[in-house]
């Protein structure tokens, strides 16, 4: 069975520090764009990274810059999201996408949308709260 499961999720307090895990299995995350995105109660989805697997490098939203990193475990088929310096903003349900097909960027803008992902997991919530 193809899916991704995210872990880590829970209650912190402002400009405290979260790790999220997102796992796959059924197929190996190295080869697939990863994406991160977050959604807020009332508020549209919002795209948080993205991770291009033609170098690796990636790409964060203005929102969480400096404050957030991805990394991987390619011996554990799993990314990361380290999530520093929390804010109450930051408060989500928090979901990593993956993707396989070849793209092309333009106009500086490395993001992809939902929908071009193709497997999702089932998010985890985030609160930052005092």
């Amino acid at each position: 069975q193809l899916q991704l499961v995210e872990s880590g999720g829970g209650l912190v307090q402002p400009g405290g520090s979260l790790r999220l895990s997102c796992a796959a299995s059924g197929f190996t995350l190295e080869h697939y764009y990863i994406g991160w995105f977050r959604q807020a109660p009332g508020k549209e989805r919002e795209g948080v990274s993205c991770t291009h697997v033609t170098d690796g490098t990636t790409y964060y939203s203005d929102s969480v810059k400096g404050r957030f990193t991805v990394s991987r475990d390619n011996s554990k088929n799993t990314v990361y999201l380290q999530m520093n310096s929390l804010k109450p903003e930051d408060t989500a349900v928090y979901y990593c996408a993956a993707a396989r097909r070849q793209f092309t960027f333009y106009n500086g803008y490395y993001f992809l949308d939902w929908d071009e992902y193709d497997y999702w997991g089932q998010g985890t919530q985030v609160a930052v709260s005092s």
